[in-house]
């Protein structure tokens, strides 16, 4: 059992964060927030190539983690391969020893910094998650017998801020069908919003992580309502951080208050600081943690 499944199973409350594999071969900052977070993180997402933005393959980043002691939930996008790749790059995590993944479709390329690259798109979400059950049942999807077979404790994700949410429930309830044992939602600002959601899923009996981004400037704030599906920042706090006097001072009190508020409805959060991976420990300590 993985720290992370052992945390999500026993504890009362759970953190996650994200990590961004560099773009290029740089690991030293990576390695440094990893270091000074372990002890209070159970595991950190690995992004792959986040926004279509090419960045090193985040299974050689989890491998590298591990050896320092830290536990990694690799990301797993249906954007760039094949059901061949999808499923041999699963075989090859669980030989180097990484237990947790999170299955998604993945952003089309023509937003990222490759505009002009073919997009793959062979699995969704849901059929990533179907390729991983049917590798622990010691079988690949075309039903060849495999020589040894993995296992993994496996997530996916849901936006908890769609206009049609019944519509995205029911997403959600395929890939639990399909094999999902926990979920990250994306980014959530809005506490009452969040309450609404987990009522409707509640009898779903699965493990949810409210995610939360840190929201470094109103403009930032503006840009991600308009520009990234599913992320809603409220009038009320693009308006906090325009007259803030000190931007990192209430970017930390923003965060801590929506953990406090979300934390009793769910499972834990997952934090997505975006380079500020070292403001986590004052997030959670206004949080009251």
């Amino acid at each position: 059992m993985s720290h992370l499944s052992d945390s999500l199973t026993h504890k009362p409350f759970t953190l996650t964060a994200e990590l961004n594999p560099p773009k290029g071969t740089g690991l030293d900052d990576l390695f440094a927030a990893a270091d000074a977070l372990k002890d209070s993180v159970a595991a950190f997402n690995l992004t792959d190539s986040a926004a279509s933005r090419m960045a090193m393959a985040p299974l050689a980043v989890a491998r590298l983690l591990k050896d320092r002691g830290v536990e990694s939930t690799l990301q797993i996008a249906g954007r760039d391969r094949n059901r061949l790749a999808i499923q041999a790059d699963m075989l090859a995590a669980h030989a180097l020893g990484v237990e947790n993944i999170v299955c998604m479709t993945g952003d089309p390329p023509s937003g990222g910094d490759h505009p002009d690259a073919k997009p793959v798109f062979d699995l969704g979400a849901e059929d990533i998650l179907k390729a991983a059950v049917s590798l622990e049942s010691g079988h690949d999807l075309a039903g060849n017998a495999l020589k040894g077979s993995p296992h993994f404790l496996r997530g996916a994700v849901v936006n908890v801020a769609v206009p049609d949410l019944g519509k995205e429930i029911g997403r959600m309830e395929g890939k639990i069908d399909a094999g999902a044992e926990f979920f990250q939602t994306n980014a959530v600002y809005d506490p009452a919003g969040f309450e609404a959601f987990m009522k409707q899923v509640e009898g779903l009996k699965v493990r949810i992580l409210a995610g939360i981004i840190l929201l470094k400037s109103a403009r930032q704030a503006r840009y991600m309502t308009e520009k990234i599906p599913g992320v809603v920042v409220p009038d009320p706090l693009i308006d906090e951080l325009e007259s803030a006097e000190s931007r990192v001072a209430t970017s930390v009190a923003m965060a801590g208050r929506i953990v406090q508020n979300v934390a009793p409805m769910c499972q834990g959060v997952h934090i997505m600081a975006i380079g500020w991976e070292h403001r986590i420990p004052a997030v959670m300590e206004a949080a009251g943690f």
